[in-house]
């Protein structure tokens, strides 16, 4: 660390956030480590009729009903199968000023890890997969981009 940046009581930089570094498909996402409640290894899901197409259903997790997001769906990415890595992430995100608790599909959890806001690039309006609008930011984590999806926006 160098002595420019500033650590907060919790000996974490001031210039960074926490994060649960996830992949789907070959991208890497960072999901703020304050949004996630748990992860837990796949359950079957109830298909709910009429739903939206990228949260085709609900969970059941701890006694909780909870809706289930397939982030590929939204991203318009292809469908994977499930491997041994793969993993609900368990999220409190707020929907329309209200706390909502949605499992999204990761096909591998790596790590919770602080990602820096330093180096903060503008999202790109050209070339990608996805609606700039379901993008916080993107940053470096281990010489690579990631990407930190801005969650309210991709389930509403």
């Amino acid at each position: 660390m160098s002595k420019d940046q500033v650590q907060d009581a919790t000996g974490h930089s001031a210039d960074a956030i926490q994060v649960v570094m996830i992949g789907l498909g070959d991208e890497k996402f960072a999901l703020d480590a304050g949004a996630v409640r748990e992860i837990i290894d796949p359950i079957p899901a109830t298909k709910v009729a009429g739903a939206k197409s990228f949260v085709p259903g609900v969970i059941n997790v701890r006694g909780n009903v909870i809706p289930y997001a397939d982030l590929r769906i939204r991203f318009g990415m292809p469908a994977a199968q499930e491997t041994v890595d793969t993993r609900i992430v368990v999220l409190e995100v707020c929907i329309d000023n209200d706390p909502v608790l949605v499992g999204v599909t990761a096909d591998k959890v790596f790590e919770v890890t602080e990602i820096s806001k330093v180096d903060v690039q503008q999202t790109p309006r050209v070339g990608m997969h996805w609606k700039p609008d379901y993008i916080r930011f993107i940053t470096k984590w281990r010489e690579e981009f990631v990407i930190v999806p801005n969650m309210e926006r991709i389930l509403n």
